[in-house]
């Protein structure tokens, strides 16, 4: 049984015949369908997106051709891919899905999405986005998906306590280093930062941002490098950071993580642009109000960032009216009127150009003590190219999450990642990918 061909990568990366898993011809290209220029019908939308039922109002409040159902579903997290997988392989998925982007290969790959090519207006929607985004959506010659928010890694800091050290904001790893060592000479019990063993996807950001390209491909083969040169960099790196107790590992978003951010027991969070909301909601009960500012993330010596988070909206293979779902899907990625109706859902950063001044609108950013959109449209300006997610990251994700589970005990940085690559090469192996190391 012949199961779909899939070549993923930046836009320059083209389609290969041998990338197949099973046995049999590599099936052609999608052609692409004549444009429907004024589409009509019902269509169905699902996502885990706080607000999104909002965007769905507005949209059938805008016109009278096209009537769309919304309905919430779990996060990725908690079920929401397996039921989006699901229902599209038993042919009752929704016409419209949200899927964040290292899980969007996957669906890709296993024939559940259709491309957009065809039903969206090119030159009005992806031809407006940056490479690096474009590269997110875009698998051989195909787009299947258009981005919605595009979010750059971000380093939160307390800068009461930046100051306490006599260390202004660190702009390379090695003054991050030394800073945190500062801190600990006045400040024994804080932690610059955590460490969080439930964030794969946070590992291969920082990969990304130091060169690392964990997935691409060598003639007719998958290239794994989940634990290539940069990736060993970092992960040696961040070592150091845990045995000098510069940061503490915990898992991010739990109780412990909480009252550290809380008592200042951690006065620094490596997330993103979304981080925000998180921040305020766990520190504002301790009067940390203008203490917080966002920085963009230290790098080796060049400003570097890359993407951590962010979700696309695409159109599945149940969807029996694509040329409808293409519609909406227009006004869900490119439209003011959809991030204003979908109102305050946090600090966003929005793929398409001209959006993200109205979603900042929505967001009230004065607790923070600096301007923080700013600094994200700086880190986003330096988004490190060439990064390609794999066709599976349930895989890797999956390893490198349970391999971290040793670091409070012993187990280190280095040999978790050492681990996820044996993982996932294993794992493609098993799935019939012809892959190279």
């Amino acid at each position: 049984m012949k199961r779909r061909q899939l070549l993923l990568g930046a836009a320059s990366l083209m389609a290969s015949a041998a990338l197949v898993t099973g046995c049999g011809s590599t099936p052609a290209a999608t052609p692409n369908p004549t444009p429907v220029e004024d589409p009509i019908g019902n269509i169905t939308f699902w996502s885990s997106m706080a607000g999104m039922d909002k965007v769905a109002e507005a949209f059938n409040a805008s016109q009278d051709k096209i009537k769309v159902t919304f309905e919430t579903i779990p996060n990725g997290g908690a079920g929401g891919y397996a039921k989006l997988s699901t229902a599209i392989t038993a042919g009752n998925g929704p016409d419209v899905a949200t899927i964040e982007y290292p899980q969007l290969p996957q669906f890709v790959s296993n024939g559940q999405l259709q491309p957009l090519d065809g039903y969206i207006n090119k030159a009005e929607t992806v031809d407006k986005l940056t490479d690096e985004t474009k590269a997110l959506v875009q698998f051989g010659e195909q787009t299947y998906a258009l981005p919605y928010d595009a979010a750059p890694m971000i380093m939160w800091y307390r800068k009461d306590m930046l100051d306490k050290a006599g260390v202004s904001t660190p702009k390379t790893w090695q003054e991050f280093e030394e800073a945190g060592r500062k801190l600990k000479a006045v400040a024994p019990e804080a932690h610059l930062a955590s460490f969080n063993p439930n964030e794969a996807a946070l590992t291969a950001a920082l990969s990304w941002q130091a060169g690392g390209k964990w997935f691409g491909t060598e003639g007719d083969s998958w290239k794994v490098g989940v634990n290539d040169e940069p990736t060993k960099k970092v992960a040696t790196y961040w070592q150091k950071l845990i045995d000098q107790k510069i940061v503490k590992v915990q898992q991010s978003f739990s109780d412990e993580w909480s009252a550290d951010l809380a008592s200042g027991a951690v006065v620094g969070v490596l997330g993103a642009n979304w981080s925000a909301t998180g921040i305020q909601k766990r520190t504002e009960a301790s009067g940390q109000k203008g203490q917080w500012i966002a920085a963009e993330v230290p790098n080796w010596g060049t400003p570097a960032d890359a993407f951590y988070g962010g979700s696309s909206f695409n159109i599945t293979k149940s969807s029996k009216n694509p040329a409808a779902a293409a519609k909406f899907i227009e006004f869900l990625a490119t439209s003011k009127e959809a991030v204003t109706a979908r109102g305050n859902t946090g600090s966003a950063f929005l793929a398409f150009p001209g959006l993200t001044p109205v979603a900042q609108k929505a967001f009230d950013a004065s607790y923070f003590g600096n301007d923080i959109y700013e600094v994200f449209g700086k880190a986003y300006s330096t988004i490190t190219p060439g990064w390609q997610w794999g066709p599976n990251w349930d895989i890797t994700n999956t390893a490198l999450k349970d391999a971290y589970g040793t670091l409070t005990s012993g187990g280190k940085v280095l040999d978790a990642v050492d681990t996820a690559q044996d993982a996932t090469v294993a794992g493609l192996k098993q799935n019939g990918l012809s892959v190279k190391e």
